[in-house]
């Protein structure tokens, strides 16, 4: 089996290979890079939830104003007001979309980008409705990127406790039968397990862990109470508490009417070995191959086991084991992957991204990406974006990607570089000779660039 190869860590590990940022140097410079300040998030910044709920204090003033005012001046000025702010924050979703493109297209820790989305997609959560539709990005700022390298139990608490969360699964409505809250609605309020099921079956134990109905009903009134206030962001209501203990995974947790068993059963949960096996075999399969070695899953299991599921840890053991090098095996690259590391072969210009309009934006990435098959921040549940191969190897997903490829790249850079030159940006040492010959017997640059993307040597890693 093959070893640590620093082109084949950038396109495989990393953001992809890129003409003006250097290659990753050793796999320890790999994981150092997860370690160091996040640059990327102060270079192309992209707003955090705190900031984001300022945009939901005036919405809910125009709600406000609306209500009172209704058919008149006043309640129509208030609509329009409304309007403008989910407007707002709609293009603004899309500016992120351009920020995220060049903090992929620019980082020297391509690991680290790369990771952020996994996580991002493993904790899926959106709001479902008006302006909280666009909070993905600002969620993946608060729960997941200062989370990366850390302990999983961490990150799995953010992420879990985080309002976004609690509004995509309908936890912030969720009431134990027997409350305070519940007697004084008099059945008007129930409880909802949404978010106890996910967190087992998908966050922490998987799809074929060891629970059962009973844990997920367990957990489900334990997390009551957990809810969110627009002023101050994570509530948690103790007349909203399912009374008595609960035992999850036969452990009991006890009534202590606060947050102190959720954050309990969240550690416990993330240093479960189910838990372990389920995110090594997740991160294998992302960056590795749809049927990772059995050996590889083996050996990250065990480093998370003997770490309390340190993050770092697990990603040194992936790294580190022959199994990841394979080259006979390679994932097909998420539209997501595609056209990041497209821009990242292209050094598109920060400038040319960052003065989109919302239409340029839609044009350009947003409704292409769609037509590959991932719709931005819209996943179609709480397990995320799939995996599999024969996902994203579909004709129309085929069709978007070389239309994609042929029409975007004279759009993202003005000046298109030499495609001699540009195989070897793109794919370094891996490019096949057929790409080589594609690039240089064009009958444009145009086309030629396009080619060396929409090549099965560009599509996967």
């Amino acid at each position: 089996m093959a070893g640590f190869d620093p082109e084949f860590a950038d396109i495989r590990f990393g953001c992809g290979l890129s003409p003006v940022v250097g290659r990753s140097s050793s796999i320890d410079g790999i994981l150092d890079g997860l370690s160091a300040p996040d640059d990327m998030a102060a270079q192309f910044p992209i707003e955090g939830f705190d900031q984001f709920r300022d945009r939901m204090k005036a919405v809910a003033v125009q709600r406000r104003i609306l209500r009172d005012n209704r058919g008149s001046d006043i309640g129509n000025a208030a609509r329009k007001q409304r309007n403008v702010l989910n407007r707002v924050a709609r293009t603004d979703k899309g500016k992120w979309l351009g920020q995220t493109l060049l903090r992929r297209s620019y980082t020297p820790h391509g690991f680290f980008e790369r990771l952020a989305f996994f996580w991002g997609d493993h904790f899926t959560a959106r709001g479902k409705q008006g302006l909280v539709r666009r909070a993905t990005s600002p969620f993946i700022e608060d729960a997941v990127r200062p989370n990366l390298s850390g302990r999983f139990a961490d990150m799995l608490k953010a992420a879990v406790m985080h309002p976004i969360m609690l509004m995509y699964l309908d936890q912030f409505r969720s009431v134990g039968p027997n409350s305070a809250f519940a007697i004084k609605k008099a059945g008007k309020a129930g409880m909802n397990e949404n978010l106890a099921r996910e967190v087992l079956e998908l966050h922490t134990l998987g799809v074929d862990g060891p629970y059962t109905q009973t844990d997920v009903t367990q957990l489900a009134e334990l997390f009551t109470g957990m809810t969110f206030h627009i002023n101050n962001g994570f509530k948690f209501r103790k007349d909203m508490v399912e009374p008595g203990a609960e035992t999850v995974l036969g452990k009991t947790y006890a009534d202590t009417m606060n947050r102190a068993p959720v954050l309990n059963v969240l550690e416990d949960l993330a240093l479960h070995p189910a838990t372990a096996r389920h995110i090594a075999w997740k991160l294998a399969v992302h960056f590795v191959a749809d049927t990772p070695d059995p050996a590889l899953i083996d050996h990250m299991t065990q480093a998370y086991v003997k770490t309390d599921g340190t993050l770092l840890a697990v990603y040194a053991a992936m790294l580190e084991h022959p199994a990841a090098w394979q080259r006979d095996v390679m994932n097909v690259k998420l539209p997501i992957d595609f056209i990041s590391s497209a821009c990242r072969a292209l050094a598109i210009p920060a400038q040319t991204v960052q003065t989109m309009d919302e239409n340029d934006m839609k044009n350009a990435i947003l409704t292409p990406m769609a037509m590959m098959g991932q719709n931005w921040q819209q996943a179609l549940g709480p397990d995320g974006w799939p995996e599999e191969d024969s996902e994203w190897i579909t004709p129309q997903g085929l069709s978007g990607r070389v239309r994609w490829a042929m029409a975007a790249p004279q759009i993202l850079q003005p000046q298109l570089p030499d495609p001699r030159d540009f195989v070897t940006d793109a794919l370094g040492s891996l490019a096949p000779q057929p790409v080589h010959f594609a690039a240089s017997a064009a009958e444009s640059r145009t086309e030629a660039i396009g080619l060396v993307l929409a090549s099965p040597a560009f599509q996967r890693r």
